[in-house]
């Protein structure tokens, strides 16, 4: 029996006037979807439990059939373990966005209005981090180099108590002042976030970028705080063989804790413009290659939500259906018996542009017609009034198990 798990960062909506009042999954055509849906089980599950915020990091968790209450420390461990950092006891790691901030007005009254700095490459992004851990690092402090905007930083001895600290792709276009980390802890953090400004505004490649009409990377953001986390190996929680394809190193990472084998795609970008051919042949390849089960990781909707791009996040559904999910399917045809489960980890409506906590539409097909019934065009209505409600997200996973 081979598994399969496709997600579908962020694709859950609520109907959008941008779209006419529908939702992306409404006017998206995604043939392959909505054959599994038509011949397997659809459902809702919330995969975000009371009390935790509705990251990718607590939900895609979540959907790997992990109980956050009882393993979950904070996202940027996460992130670190795929970057290569090796934490210790005392370590704190928290993500370090760079961003865009406007210009003009002294710090606290700036707006940020990008939380990805234009979608900033890895290549460019290592320039400004050398320059940060230049300023800052090389003692209490040390950042580290991760994928396009998302970066780390590591706390040596730090502290985790520090109040709430926003994540930037939460307040686009808002006034930071009230966002920022005023926690008597956080001084050193929100020191660092200030001068960061000043260090980054007149950097080459940010005058670079000015000269091709792209957003500067003009200073770092950090939030995410966590230890090091410790997850059960996933062959002994559920005695499956497991691959993880993604292009961030957030489900890398917590591929890498859990023991699974994590696939780099050369072209992986986490937008629209990945390499998704790459990604599915990979997959593809794990499971000929004796695992036993692959968890797909596709960010673009979930990008495309947060900078508010309706038609993009349409295409992005598209894009996964046809180049991802039907290809891999096809393939998994091929290999005998198998089950394979379509869902996002949480929803990224277009009209707020950052995530909620509500329960998200899922799909469940068994090649041998053990799921069902079914229901198609696969939609949040269409999902939710199937009646199948999972409200332990974590258990989710035993449905695709057979178990």
């Amino acid at each position: 029996m081979k598994y399969a798990i496709v997600l579908c960062d962020g694709m859950a909506d609520v109907p959008s006037p941008a779209l006419g009042g529908h939702t992306p999954m409404e006017l998206a055509e995604k043939p392959a979807m909505d054959w599994l849906a038509a011949h397997g089980e659809v459902g809702t599950v919330r995969t975000v439990q009371e009390g935790m915020s509705p990251g990718s990091d607590v939900a895609n968790l979540t959907v790997m059939g992990y109980d956050t209450r009882e393993c979950y420390t904070g996202r940027s461990p996460l992130e670190a373990a795929n970057i290569g950092i090796d934490l210790k006891d005392d370590d704190v790691a928290f993500r370090c966005n760079l961003v865009t901030l406007s210009d003009g007005e002294e710090y606290e009254k700036k707006t940020i209005l990008d939380y990805c700095a234009g979608d900033i490459h890895t290549a460019q992004a290592d320039e400004i981090l050398r320059t940060v851990q230049q300023a800052f690092g090389g003692g209490e402090f040390d950042f580290y180099t991760g994928t396009a905007y998302r970066h780390c930083m590591v706390w040596h001895g730090g502290k985790t108590a520090l109040g709430k600290i926003t994540p930037p792709h939460d307040i686009t276009g808002r006034v930071i002042g009230e966002y920022l980390p005023l926690h008597p802890d956080a001084a050193p953090l929100l020191a660092m976030m200030r001068k960061s400004y000043d260090l980054l505004k007149d950097h080459p490649v940010n005058r670079q970028r000015a000269a091709q009409g792209l957003s500067p990377a003009n200073a770092i953001w950090l939030w995410g705080q966590g230890k090091r986390p410790r997850l059960q190996n996933y062959r002994e929680r559920f005695g499956v063989s497991a691959s993880v394809v993604s292009a961030v190193d957030l489900i890398k990472g917590i591929g890498r804790i859990a023991g699974m084998a994590v696939c780099d795609v050369e072209g992986a970008t986490g937008y629209i413009d990945t390499n998704f051919e790459g990604k599915t042949a990979a997959a593809i390849a794990e499971l000929q290659r004796g695992q036993d089960f692959v968890y797909v990781h596709l960010e673009a909707p979930d990008e495309c939500g947060h900078r508010g791009e309706a038609e993009n996040k349409v295409k992005a559904i598209e894009e996964i259906d046809r180049r991802v999910l039907a290809p891999l399917l096809e393939a998994m045809k091929g290999m005998g018996d198998f089950r394979i489960m379509v869902l996002p980890d949480h929803p990224t409506p277009l009209t707020i542009r950052t995530h909620t906590a509500d329960p998200v539409p899922y799909l469940l097909y068994a090649s041998d017609g053990s799921a069902g019934p079914g229901a198609s065009p696969f939609t949040e209505k269409a999902a939710r009034d199937a009646g199948n409600y999972v409200p332990e997200g974590c258990t989710l996973i035993h449905r695709l198990f057979g178990r």
